[in-house]
């Protein structure tokens, strides 16, 4: 599965794209996927610019991505903090233009909390920026820190719906393998009910 995660701003919507790979050589591939970095940066626009310019210019850059990437989903942080209504007027503005070039492409949206990526990234909600960064660069192998920060982010974002999505998929398989009929069509006979003698229970013809 390839991700793009998008970290909204007014000046700077950083981006991030990863990977999700199997290990072929092991047949049990879950249990080794890997992480693999593709591309970062950040869409750049000018404060001085009219918003809708700006707006342009974002909806432009993101497509252009979506375009030459071919992402599988698109992952964005739930606005959850701004310095005041209008601020938060603007980024609402700018999410709604990465959603709107996700759909289209024909790709789904996932929103994640600041908490949940930060305890899908590092294991803990309240870790610090830093630590988010340090962790992002281990988890892709990267030589340094991705810039700029935005960019950073961007990859968490990604890293985080990845990891949500391979979690739900073990769950499933768990819950699938709880289920006595549809999972194993190979057993002839119900299972025992509780409280029933082991000698007295009658095979299924």
């Amino acid at each position: 599965m390839r991700v793009l995660g998008i970290d909204c701003g007014t000046e700077y919507t950083g981006y991030g794209i990863v990977d999700l790979l199997a290990d072929s050589r092991n047949n049990d591939s879950r249990n080794n996927d890997r992480l693999v970095y593709i591309v970062c940066g950040a869409i750049k626009v000018s404060p001085r610019e009219p918003m809708p310019t700006r707006l342009s210019r974002i909806s432009i850059g993101l497509q252009e991505l979506i375009s030459r990437h071919c992402p599988d989903r698109v992952a964005i942080e739930d606005v959850f903090y701004a310095a005041n209504v209008k601020s938060a007027l603007k980024l609402g503005q700018v999410r709604g233009v990465a959603m709107l070039a996700a759909a289209s492409a024909g790709l789904e949206v996932a929103e994640y909390s600041p908490l949940s990526i930060k305890s899908a990234v590092v294991g803990y909600g309240r870790a610090e920026k830093h630590q988010v960064q340090q962790m992002v660069m281990r988890l892709l192998n990267l030589d340094q820190i991705p810039e700029p920060a935005d960019a950073a982010d961007a990859l968490a974002i990604a890293i985080c719906h990845l990891h949500t999505a391979a979690t739900k998929e073990r769950q499933s398989d768990v819950s699938c393998d709880s289920k006595y009929a549809p999972c194993h069509p190979e057993r002839t006979s119900p299972p025992r009910l509780r409280g029933e003698p082991r000698g007295r229970r009658t095979p299924t013809p």
